[in-house]
Protein backbone atom coordinates (compact mmCIF):
# COMPACT_ATOMS: atom_id res chain seq x y z
CA UNK A 1 0.00 0.00 0.00
CA UNK A 2 2.69 2.56 1.06
CA UNK A 3 4.71 1.67 -2.70
CA UNK A 4 1.41 2.76 -4.05
CA UNK A 5 0.81 5.88 -2.49
CA UNK A 6 4.81 6.37 -3.14
CA UNK A 7 4.21 5.81 -6.73
CA UNK A 8 1.04 7.88 -7.18
CA UNK A 9 2.48 10.66 -5.22
CA UNK A 10 6.17 10.73 -6.98
CA UNK A 11 4.25 10.22 -10.17
CA UNK A 12 2.13 14.06 -9.12
CA UNK A 13 5.22 15.77 -7.85
CA UNK A 14 6.87 15.20 -10.92
CA UNK A 15 4.20 16.09 -12.86
CA UNK A 16 3.56 19.41 -11.42
CA UNK A 17 7.56 20.09 -10.83
CA UNK A 18 7.99 19.21 -14.76
CA UNK A 19 5.33 21.70 -15.75
CA UNK A 20 6.38 24.54 -13.79
CA UNK A 21 10.01 23.79 -14.60
CA UNK A 22 9.22 23.86 -18.41
CA UNK A 23 7.48 27.17 -18.78
CA UNK A 24 9.67 28.86 -16.69
CA UNK A 25 12.72 27.11 -18.62
CA UNK A 26 10.88 27.86 -21.77
CA UNK A 27 10.77 31.67 -20.95
CA UNK A 28 14.40 31.94 -20.53
CA UNK A 29 15.91 29.81 -23.33
CA UNK A 30 13.55 31.96 -25.96
CA UNK A 31 16.34 33.77 -27.80
CA UNK A 32 13.55 35.88 -29.51
CA UNK A 33 12.49 36.90 -26.51
CA UNK A 34 16.02 38.26 -25.27
CA UNK A 35 16.09 39.91 -28.44
CA UNK A 36 12.54 42.15 -28.22
CA UNK A 37 12.31 45.70 -27.89
CA UNK A 38 12.01 47.41 -24.58
CA UNK A 39 8.21 47.99 -25.06
CA UNK A 40 7.60 44.27 -27.14
CA UNK A 41 9.30 42.75 -23.85
CA UNK A 42 7.80 44.67 -21.27
CA UNK A 43 4.30 44.28 -22.40
CA UNK A 44 5.23 40.15 -22.65
CA UNK A 45 6.53 40.62 -19.36
CA UNK A 46 3.62 41.80 -17.76
CA UNK A 47 1.44 39.36 -19.67
CA UNK A 48 3.28 36.65 -17.96
CA UNK A 49 2.98 38.35 -14.71
CA UNK A 50 -0.96 38.20 -14.94
CA UNK A 51 -0.67 34.71 -16.30
CA UNK A 52 1.61 33.32 -14.31
CA UNK A 53 0.49 34.47 -10.98
CA UNK A 54 -2.63 32.83 -11.65
CA UNK A 55 -1.08 29.38 -12.64
CA UNK A 56 1.78 28.83 -10.70
CA UNK A 57 1.09 28.81 -7.10
CA UNK A 58 -2.14 25.65 -8.34
CA UNK A 59 1.10 23.81 -9.90
CA UNK A 60 3.67 24.81 -6.44
CA UNK A 61 1.79 24.43 -3.89
CA UNK A 62 0.48 21.16 -4.54
CA UNK A 63 3.71 20.18 -6.21
CA UNK A 64 5.12 21.24 -2.29
CA UNK A 65 2.95 18.99 -0.88
CA UNK A 66 2.98 15.83 -3.19
CA UNK A 67 7.26 16.04 -2.58
CA UNK A 68 6.90 16.27 1.04
CA UNK A 69 4.79 13.01 1.22
CA UNK A 70 6.96 11.42 -1.36
CA UNK A 71 10.11 12.34 1.10
CA UNK A 72 8.24 11.10 4.37
CA UNK A 73 7.29 7.72 2.98
CA UNK A 74 11.33 7.63 1.15
CA UNK A 75 12.54 7.47 4.47
CA UNK A 76 11.98 3.20 4.17
CA UNK A 77 13.72 3.39 1.81
CA UNK A 78 17.38 4.05 2.34
CA UNK A 79 19.16 6.89 2.65
CA UNK A 80 19.97 7.64 -1.20
CA UNK A 81 16.43 7.50 -2.15
CA UNK A 82 15.62 9.66 0.76
CA UNK A 83 18.34 12.18 0.57
CA UNK A 84 17.27 12.53 -3.35
CA UNK A 85 13.50 13.32 -2.54
CA UNK A 86 15.16 15.73 0.50
CA UNK A 87 16.86 17.72 -1.90
CA UNK A 88 14.60 17.75 -4.42
CA UNK A 89 11.86 18.96 -2.04
CA UNK A 90 14.47 21.47 -0.80
CA UNK A 91 15.05 22.81 -4.37
CA UNK A 92 11.34 23.05 -4.99
CA UNK A 93 10.70 25.16 -1.76
CA UNK A 94 14.05 26.98 -3.07
CA UNK A 95 12.32 27.66 -6.22
CA UNK A 96 9.10 29.29 -4.39
CA UNK A 97 11.73 31.05 -1.88
CA UNK A 98 13.27 32.64 -4.80
CA UNK A 99 10.26 33.23 -6.46
CA UNK A 100 8.95 35.58 -3.72
CA UNK A 101 11.54 36.76 -2.09
CA UNK A 102 13.21 38.03 -5.67
CA UNK A 103 11.03 37.57 -8.81
CA UNK A 104 7.80 38.90 -7.67
CA UNK A 105 8.74 42.22 -5.80
CA UNK A 106 10.71 42.88 -9.39
CA UNK A 107 7.16 41.82 -11.09
CA UNK A 108 5.29 43.76 -9.42
CA UNK A 109 7.38 46.93 -10.29
CA UNK A 110 7.44 46.00 -14.01
CA UNK A 111 4.09 45.85 -13.76
CA UNK A 112 3.59 49.79 -13.59
CA UNK A 113 5.92 50.35 -15.92
CA UNK A 114 3.97 52.08 -19.20
CA UNK A 115 6.08 50.19 -22.29
CA UNK A 116 5.78 53.10 -24.13
CA UNK A 117 7.65 55.69 -20.97
CA UNK A 118 10.12 52.84 -19.71
CA UNK A 119 11.91 54.08 -16.32
CA UNK A 120 15.54 54.68 -16.73
CA UNK A 121 17.82 52.08 -15.74
CA UNK A 122 15.02 49.40 -16.44
CA UNK A 123 17.85 47.09 -18.61
CA UNK A 124 19.21 46.38 -15.37
CA UNK A 125 16.01 44.93 -14.52
CA UNK A 126 15.86 42.71 -17.35
CA UNK A 127 19.08 41.09 -17.22
CA UNK A 128 18.82 41.10 -13.17
CA UNK A 129 15.33 39.19 -14.10
CA UNK A 130 15.72 35.86 -11.67
CA UNK A 131 14.16 33.19 -13.75
CA UNK A 132 17.46 32.08 -14.67
CA UNK A 133 18.47 31.02 -10.86
CA UNK A 134 14.67 30.19 -10.32
CA UNK A 135 15.15 27.64 -13.87
CA UNK A 136 17.84 26.36 -12.36
CA UNK A 137 16.40 25.07 -9.09
CA UNK A 138 13.58 24.36 -10.72
CA UNK A 139 15.28 21.68 -13.62
CA UNK A 140 17.65 20.40 -11.04
CA UNK A 141 14.63 19.66 -8.74
CA UNK A 142 12.81 17.80 -11.78
CA UNK A 143 16.23 15.79 -12.69
CA UNK A 144 16.75 14.71 -9.05
CA UNK A 145 12.89 13.36 -9.34
CA UNK A 146 13.39 11.65 -12.29
CA UNK A 147 17.31 9.98 -10.60
CA UNK A 148 14.79 8.99 -7.76
CA UNK A 149 12.35 7.29 -9.96
CA UNK A 150 14.61 5.37 -11.75
CA UNK A 151 16.31 4.14 -8.42
CA UNK A 152 12.84 3.06 -7.33
CA UNK A 153 12.06 1.05 -10.52
CA UNK A 154 15.89 -0.67 -9.74
CA UNK A 155 15.24 -1.72 -6.75
CA UNK A 156 11.71 -3.22 -7.84
CA UNK A 157 13.56 -5.15 -10.01
CA UNK A 158 16.36 -6.72 -8.22
CA UNK A 159 13.79 -7.55 -5.59
CA UNK A 160 12.78 -11.47 -5.08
Amino acid sequence: MVSLVLTAFRMAALLLAGLYAGGVFFVVLAPSVARMPGPAYVTYWQALNADYGRRMPPLLLPGIAATFVVTVLSWQRGWLVFGASLAALLLVIATVVLTLAGLEPLNRIADTWDPDRLPAGWHASRRNHGHRRQTGTAVEARRLRRRRRAEHAHDHLEAP
